[in-house]
């Protein structure tokens, strides 16, 4: 049937709810009511054609509870004058409530607005732009109210998230809610509470003035002659990334790799140490500027994230050198290539031409589909006549 039917008003009713449409107007004071919905009536060849079924269809919008018909005479020449809807309305906001089943919702909703408008009326802009996720958050809504009230009243605390002593709210309710807390507290604080360099929920303590837990370093000396611990020759050391930091070691090449088994079973090489990558994400060396002053190999996977972690590796330190991530290791160990499950597909800018060549060929299957060469599978013997090759060079050099 090409006529509008009950459900289909009904429908275009639901897509305001849907969109947040109705609940906005809350926050705004819209007033939306009466409200005509699109209708789409019988004509006069229907009459004529259809003139049972066209009953049936005003018998239907007749029965429906919460709007209102309008209606208009038409003079047939077979069925005589005919009285057929023109217009459907619906008046109220009560009467939408009532038709949808949303009155529950709507006065949650109508709840945390007027608590937001007594605690933090600025964040009425919030309600407004997110209707129906602040009410799926209801629930929560007063703790996270308090929280913002907190911070207010303690910008920038300089203590851990798990130290904000609140009723109902813990480390754990704060760090499931950073997202929703960003958009409050950049609409309460002033600029000089919020740290604008730091960006999404990973850096949600730096951005408001917690503290965070300290990024930690794991590293191996591989020079038995520097004593890093009184006593103990070549110690696995984890450090917090600010002491790392601050290391005075006569150190001169760094190495690292991403596998633990080959951070362990690392050669001795005088006058340097490997530390134990963690893929993505090298912040915690960012501050280590006496790494400037060393030579610095990154040991990854032949595949492409591993040359994705390399190239994010050289935006903090530029001169950082591949190791064993050439075609020649590729092509040696062919008997335990491996299958790379969700490839990088990226266009990689601080590659060397040698690398970016494997990587595209890598990324575009042109060896074979998704492969890749995890560094643990790669011989020991292999490991170090390339180690001695590299120290040979550098002493040559």
């Amino acid at each position: 049937m090409i006529w509008t039917a009950q459900k289909e008003l009904k429908a275009q009713l639901a897509r305001l709810w849907e969109r947040g449409e109705l609940l906005r107007d809350a926050v705004t004071g819209n007033a939306r009511f009466p409200l005509r919905l699109s209708l789409k009536s019988p004509n006069s060849s229907d009459i004529t054609d259809r003139f049972n079924d066209v009953r049936a269809w005003v018998a239907e919008l007749v029965k429906t509870d919460s709007v209102r018909v309008e209606w208009q005479e038409i003079r047939h020449r077979v069925q005589g004058v005919q009285k057929l809807p023109a217009s459907v309305w619906v008046e109220t906001m009560a009467d939408a409530l009532t038709w949808l089943g949303k009155h529950r919702e709507w006065d949650r909703f109508l709840a945390l607005t007027y608590t937001t408008q007594k605690t933090h009326p600025t964040l009425l802009l919030w309600l407004e732009k997110r209707p129906l996720q602040a009410l799926e958050l209801s629930v929560e809504w007063p703790q996270l109210l308090s929280i913002v009230t907190w911070l207010v009243k303690h910008p920038r605390p300089g203590i851990y998230l798990r130290q904000v002593d609140l009723p109902g709210v813990h480390s754990k309710f704060i760090e499931a809610h950073r997202s929703v807390l960003a958009e409050l507290l950049d609409l309460v604080l002033p600029a000089d509470a919020v740290d604008h360099n730091k960006k999404g929920v990973s850096q949600f303590s730096a951005r408001y003035g917690f503290l965070d837990k300290p990024m930690r370093i794991r590293f191996r000396v591989l020079d038995p002659s520097i004593q890093s611990l009184s006593g103990l020759a070549c110690p696995d050391v984890t450090l917090d990334a600010d002491s790392f930091s601050r290391l005075n070691l006569a150190v001169h090449r760094v190495f690292i790799t991403e596998n633990e088994t080959n951070f362990l079973a690392f050669p001795q090489i005088g006058a340097a140490i490997v530390i134990f990558g963690a893929g993505y994400g090298w912040e915690a060396l960012a501050c280590s500027y006496w790494m400037n002053d060393c030579s610095i190999y990154y040991w990854g996977d032949i595949d492409t994230h591993g040359f994705g972690i390399l190239d994010q590796l050289r935006g903090y330190f530029g001169h950082v050198e591949s190791f064993l991530m050439d075609r020649a290791t590729l092509d040696a160990h062919a008997v335990v290539w491996g299958y790379e499950d969700r490839p990088l597909v990226a266009d990689l800018h601080r590659l060397t031409s040698e690398e970016r060549a494997l990587y595209d060929d890598l990324r575009d299957n042109r060896i074979r589909l998704g492969l890749r060469l995890e560094q643990e599978h790669i011989g020991f013997q292999w490991l170090t006549h390339h180690l001695r090759q590299l120290l040979m060079v550098n002493s040559c050099g």
